[in-house]
């Protein structure tokens, strides 16, 4: 795997894994020590990242884990809404031995989700079901798809919603796992469509305000505000 590859893959894997949140800042220099290349290398890196819709660099400021808008968070599961039924659909019915497999990923999630000590690794579990899924069904293109789409769901999830759902994801999985196993893929479709529409419809804009670093700044600098034109 080429230096490049290596930071794309890791800066993926740490979002994924909830170690890099949004609004979070990306030093080149840091980048640079870390991976030992070039500050050049480092900064195609981030290019491809940013072409990819995970980091954005400010002008002046640097780069920074992407931080998406509600809308965009609309928008990403709305893509997903028709991605992810649409491949379960003109799929044919999987092998037993993809089904065991994807049976083995549901079970990993459960007991991971049991110690409930580990929120990057749950996080990672529950995302990489779906890129399973694809890859299971045996479409790279689709794989690699969902591997951004999972990604960027990360971003969403940690600016978006409440991280307390991890159990009802894993039983939304179980039972699309158990319909592809008795050959009812229409049933899998449905079920991987209301699994979805659950996801978007615990979308809250309002838990934004806590997340983003641009709102941790204002917060942090309001009192002085305060004290500054407060009487004496």
């Amino acid at each position: 795997m080429s230096a490049n590859a290596t930071i794309v893959d890791r800066v993926m894997r740490s979002i994924l894994a909830r170690k890099l949140r949004p609004g979070e800042r990306l030093g080149e220099k840091e980048l640079a020590e870390l991976f030992c290349v070039s500050r050049t290398l480092v900064r195609e890196a981030l290019l491809q990242l940013q072409a990819r819709g995970f980091v954005e660099v400010r002008p002046r400021l640097g780069w920074y884990v992407a931080e998406p808008s509600f809308e965009e968070a609309r928008e990403t599961y709305a893509a997903r809404r028709v991605l992810e039924p649409g491949m379960l659909r003109d799929a044919g019915v999987p092998l037993q031995s993809v089904i065991r497999g994807l049976r083995q990923h549901v079970a990993q999630e459960r007991a991971v989700i049991a110690k409930s000590s580990n929120a990057g690794e749950r996080s990672v579990l529950l995302a990489e079901f779906h890129v399973c899924l694809a890859q299971a069904l045996g479409n790279r293109l689709l794989t690699q798809m969902m591997e951004d789409l999972s990604a960027r769901t990360t971003l969403v999830s940690a600016l978006y919603q409440s991280q307390t759902e991890a159990q009802h994801s894993n039983e939304d999985h179980a039972a699309i796992v158990d319909a592809l196993a008795e050959g009812d893929m229409l049933g899998a479709e449905r079920l991987m469509r209301a699994h979805i529409d659950s996801l978007a419809n615990r979308l809250d804009e309002t838990l934004a305000h806590s997340g983003r670093s641009s709102d941790r700044l204002k917060a942090a600098l309001t009192p002085l505000r305060v004290m500054h034109g407060a009487k004496r």
